[in-house]
Parts: C-alpha cells; sequence; structure tokens
C-alpha cells in the first residue's frame, strides 16, 4: 500500500492494532413512518440519509424489529453508494438497476429504498446458498420491484442495452474488513489478490454489455490493494468507452479521492483511520458506446390473469396502491409493477428466478391462503386482523413456539410487534397455529 494515495502507515497500523466495534444499521423507509428511531447517542452518517451509527451493538437476531425488515444493519462505509446513485443518475425516472454481487442485500436494500416504484431491481448472486439469503432479506424488505435472481455475471451478457445502473461490488481479497474480521488476515496473500483481479475483470467484461448507452457502472470493492481498485477501473477504461464520473464528497468526511495517472478514473477510498467506517472503495463510470434497448417484436407478456372472482378474494388482502398487477402462476398470485411486466416476461427467458414482486398466495375455491411474504410487503390491507405482541412473545413467534391469544378473532391473524408485522398466525377454536416460515426461525 506505500504510494496509494491517503494511506498513512503510521495511523492505519494504529488503527488496526487498537480496533474500536463500530456498527451501523440503516432504516427501512417504506417501514418507518410508525417506527420511532431510538436516537440515544445514536449519530447519523453523514453520507446516508437513513444511516446511524449505534453506541454499542445489541444482538440483532434477539430483536423481532430486524426479523420484520424495520432496518438493516450494514457497514457505514458502503452506505456511500447512495451517494453515487445520487450524484450521477436522475432517481424520479423509471430506471433499469442490476445488482450483481448483492448478498445478502445490503446494496439492493439501499438502492430499492432509492429508486421510484416504476423502477426495477433485478438483485442477483451467483452462489446458490448465499442466493436464498439475498432473497430472504429482500422478501423482509418489502418491496414489489424487485426480482431475485441466481446467475453468474455471463447470463446477464445477453441482456444488452438493458440496464440504466450496474452496481458490482465485486468478490475481493477482503483486507477493507480486517479490523471487523481478523481471521480475514490469515486468508490474505498477493496471489489472492491478482486472482481476485482476474475474477473482477472477467466479471466486469461479462457484464459490460447490458449497461445501456450513457448507463452508469458503480464498481466497489472492500480491499484496500490498488490492483482490486484503481488498476481496475484502468483496465476498465483501456477496454470499453467510458467516462470516469467524479463524486462531490465533504472534507468533514474523511473519503479519500484518488485520481489515475494513466487514465484520469477517479476513485474513492474509505481508510478507517480516517473515517467512521471499515475499508471501501467505489468508482462511477458512464458508459459512451453501443445503443439503447427494446423489447423484442415478437416477444408478447404471456400471465395467466385471475378470474372476477379471484380478484374479489385477493384484493380484500391488498391495498389500494395503484399500478399493481396480480398475475397467477400455478395457482399463487403473485404482485408486481404492471409497467414492469413486460420486463418480467423478457428476463424470466434468460434468469433463473429466485423471486419475483410479491408472493400473495395460493388461490383455493373459495379463500386464499396468505404468503409470508404479503405480511411483511408494503401492499398489506392494514385493516386486517392483527394482534400486537410483547417482545417475548414476539420472540416466541419467531422460533416458531406456540403463541397464546385471547384474541376474539378466529382465521388468519397478522402479529405485530411495535406496529409492525412479523407474520400470520392462524386462530382455530382452542389454538393458534404458528406460520412463520420454519427455515428463518430463530435457533436461540
Amino acid at each position: 500500500m506505500l504510494g496509494v494515495t491517503g494511506f498513512d502507515q503510521n495511523e492505519f497500523i494504529k488503527v488496526h492494532e487498537n480496533p474500536g466495534q463500530i456498527t451501523s444499521i440503516r432504516f427501512n423507509p417504506s417501514k418507518t413512518q410508525r417506527f420511532e428511531v431510538q436516537a440515544h447517542n445514536c449519530q447519523p452518517i453523514p453520507w446516508s440519509s437513513f444511516g446511524y451509527y449505534l453506541p454499542e451493538r445489541p444482538l440483532f437476531t434477539m430483536d423481532p424489529l430486524l426479523h420484520a425488515g424495520a432496518y438493516y444493519v450494514q457497514e457505514a462505509s458502503s452506505m456511500f453508494l447512495e451517494q453515487a446513485l445520487k450524484q450521477t443518475t436522475d432517481l424520479l425516472a423509471p430506471l433499469r438497476v442490476l445488482d450483481l454481487c448483492a448478498a445478502p442485500g445490503g446494496k439492493s436494500t439501499l438502492a430499492q429504498s432509492l429508486i421510484s416504484p416504476h423502477s426495477l431491481l433485478v438483485s442477483n448472486e451467483v452462489i446458490k446458498t448465499r442466493a436464498g439469503i439475498l432473497a430472504e432479506n429482500m422478501v423482509k424488505w418489502g418491496s414489489s420491484n424487485v426480482i431475485v435472481t441466481n446467475n453468474d455475471p455471463k447470463s446477464f451478457s445477453k441482456l444488452e442495452n438493458y440496464f440504466d445502473i450496474v452496481i458490482v461490488d465485486a468478490p475481493c481479497s477482503g483486507s477493507g474488513l480486517f479490523r471487523k474480521e481478523p481471521e480475514a488476515v490469515k486468508e490474505w496473500s498477493d496471489e489472492n489478490v491478482m486472482l481476485c483481479n482476474k475474477r473482477q475483470q472477467r466479471i466486469l467484461a461479462d457484464i459490460m454489455p447490458a449497461l445501456k448507452r450513457d448507463g452508469i457502472l458503480l464498481y466497489s470493492t472492500c480491499s484496500y490493494s490498488k490492483e482490486e481498485n484503481e488498476d481496475i477501473l484502468d483496465w476498465i477504461a483501456e477496454h470499453f468507452a467510458v467516462d470516469s464520473l467524479r463524486l462531490a464528497v465533504e472534507a468533514s468526511w474523511g473519503i479519500v479521492e484518488t485520481l489515475s495517472n494513466k487514465t484520469h478514473s477517479y476513485g474513492y477510498r474509505f481508510f478507517p483511520d480516517k473515517v467512521k467506517g471499515e475499508g471501501f472503495f467505489i468508482a462511477a463510470l458512464k458508459k459512451k458506446d453501443c445503443g439503447h434497448f427494446y423489447f423484442p417484436k415478437s416477444k408478447k407478456t404471456n400471465f395467466e390473469k385471475l378470474t372476477k372472482g379471484e380478484q374479489a378474494i385477493t384484493r380484500k388482502w391488498i391495498n389500494d396502491k395503484p399500478g399493481i398487477a396480480l398475475i397467477k402462476m400455478n395457482d399463487f398470485v403473485h404482485a408486481f409493477p404492471g409497467s414492469l411486466l413486460d420486463d418480467l416476461d423478457f428476463l424470466k427467458s434468460y434468469l433463473y428466478f429466485k423471486k419475483a414482486g410479491t408472493l400473495i398466495g395460493k388461490i383455493t375455491a373459495k379463500e386464499l391462503i396468505p404468503e409470508h411474504e404479503l405480511a411483511l410487503s408494503g401492499l398489506i390491507n392494514g385493516n386486517l386482523p392483527s394482534i400486537e405482541l410483547a417482545k417475548e412473545q414476539a420472540l416466541r413467534y419467531l422460533r416458531k413456539e406456540e403463541i397464546k391469544t385471547d384474541a376474539q378473532v378466529k382465521g388468519w391473524c397478522l402479529v405485530r410487534y411495535q406496529h409492525q408485522n412479523l407474520g400470520w398466525i392462524k386462530i382455530l377454536q382452542n389454538r393458534a397455529n404458528n406460520y412463520y416460515p420454519l427455515a428463518w426461525r430463530i435457533r436461540m
């Protein structure tokens, strides 16, 4: 790192020898209108609209609000993605956004909170097990304009000129996490850095065709290595027609701007001795060549529509949010923005979906059996039967244990904690069945 802009060897070593645990969270703006922020000694993260530093790290697993999707635990430096998006893009416009290496979901949930309801977020993870965690976190975030996919980056090269924004938080050697995860030191080597450099080049080469003209590439790592950061920017500039975009940063933030002498590409480094956060790097580039995307002429949207009776049953469960289309696949009702149905149909031909939109429930002859996704979504009808749980009751529910209630209602009922939905129970004559997803249950 000697010679890297902003690197102060003495201060860098000092901060790693005496690591202070920094904990930060980012609130979900679609769920916090009734959620009172506990601001005791919590400091706002200066480059984030919804991010806060906590005075100490709580046991998040035992907080029902985390499971309700009221907030996301995210490292503060990576929340700078908000500034990169805001400063390079008109976020009020309908956009197609790809988060290519998205698990566990920090950058995807952040991006979803910033784009308009008419925009589409494709949140992708190549590793199958991590794609499941990503889908879970996106369900908890509660949005319908999201598709979660499980594809190799090369699958996206067929979607020429499709995306307005591509976020590549690239797999890296992880040196930026040395302070947070000391075990990462043992896994680091010069050979691994160069292996990551080649992998990052392959990923970018695969994904660049999918970015449209004037589209924005946001590239980031949690590495300090020049080979994974500035050298990659030089490689992009040498192989693709792009403009490097300069971002505005406040001097008080402590973020270091770097400028490549070779290609005049701007990058932004986060050193833990200068910022209240971990090691991070990000850069923004605009694609100059190629054309625009057009749907194939012969392609027609082909989704099964609900009958009038099925529409009537389903509409009782959801609110009147405009622009939401209801479609049926294998007896299951899904909700998706109507303006994006062509996109949904087009992408289904090329990508493997883990989830798309909001899974509302299964239609039977006389009723709808609601799904957990509906309970956590922004589409839920606020007038449905519900009961408010105390914390210990909420934790029992999240462990998938029996919930005792004296509620007078019978049938499906929402359970809530501090006005945030946790999921469903079904109240019968002598008991209440707990429908929290088995795979998500708390095991503590």
